[in-house]
């Protein structure tokens, strides 16, 4: 095996590891490399990269951004930082479970420690559950075939597409752990009560999406819950731009520049990326 595969070896482990401990981690999604430093210089534990937040620092929208474009920024994410990185892979731009299985290659040749799965269509539309399950156990089959592992993360998509139908949400989550997945995800709850109902009903580490508006649960409260993984999402980029468009209206509209005594972060910057 050659240094490059040990550290990624390495870095795979020290995900897994993550997930064994007794209270939750938060992994944050980075939208670029100076990000990814600026997050490693604060001195989280791992990273995740955001389908989302990658496409607004590009100039577009969401699951507009191919898969050999997106691989390439995780790739550059990977290469930025010494943390262990967790990858949005969407649906593994593919239907058939031959496509879900090649994008598991390709983010392992990435240098990812893991990456997760969607159980959404272009179109938004769930796939069957019996084809939801087929693709996730062709993932697990390259995510746990060779010396390199992989922590593989089978999301069920349900809130998203308005289905707020928990037991459905369960359902699918059963099913993807069967079929291999380490991690499971249900991007959209917030409520306390259905978070611990669900992290009571599977036997793998659940992750919780913390950058919703109206989440407003504390690493403590989901910790207490069970959770074991906490991302933001787009979140921190969606923060950033959002930054950048008020002071960009400030003087457009105003003609001043106040947003410049908000406390500028250059000792910060400086700090971090020095």
């Amino acid at each position: 095996m050659t240094q490059e595969a040990t550290t990624q070896k390495e870095r795979a482990e020290k995900l897994k590891a993550l997930h064994e401990r007794e209270t939750p981690f938060v992994i944050p999604n980075p939208y670029d490399r100076g990000t990814a430093r600026l997050l490693e210089g604060l001195g989280f534990e791992a990273l995740a990269s955001s389908s989302a937040g990658y496409a607004y620092s590009i100039g577009t929208l969401d699951n507009r951004v191919g898969r050999d474009v997106m691989l390439a920024h995780i790739a550059d994410i990977v290469e930025a930082t010494s943390l262990p990185v967790n990858a949005d892979l969407e649906n593994g731009w593919g239907d058939a479970p031959e496509d879900v299985s090649e994008t598991i290659r390709l983010g392992l040749a990435a240098g990812l420690a893991g990456g997760s799965i969607e159980d959404m269509a272009p179109d938004r539309t769930l796939y069957a559950l019996e084809v939801a399950r087929a693709r996730i156990e062709a993932a697990a089959e390259v995510a746990h075939g060779g010396d390199v592992p992989f922590v593989l993360t089978a999301r069920a998509e349900n809130y998203l597409v308005g289905d707020r139908n928990l037991g459905g949400v369960i359902e699918r989550l059963q099913a993807y752990q069967e079929a291999g997945a380490d991690v499971l995800y249900a991007p959209g709850l917030t409520d306390i009560g259905e978070i611990t109902e669900l992290v009571r009903s599977v036997d793998r580490p659940v992750n919780v999406l913390a950058g919703l508006p109206g989440h407003n649960l504390t690493v403590d409260q989901l910790g207490t819950a069970g959770v074991k993984r906490i991302s933001t999402g787009s979140a921190l980029a969606v923060a950033a731009l959002g930054s950048f468009i008020k002071a960009a209206k400030e003087m457009r509209d105003r003609g001043s520049f106040t947003f410049t005594n908000d406390d500028p972060p250059y000792g910060d910057l400086t700090t971090l990326l020095g």
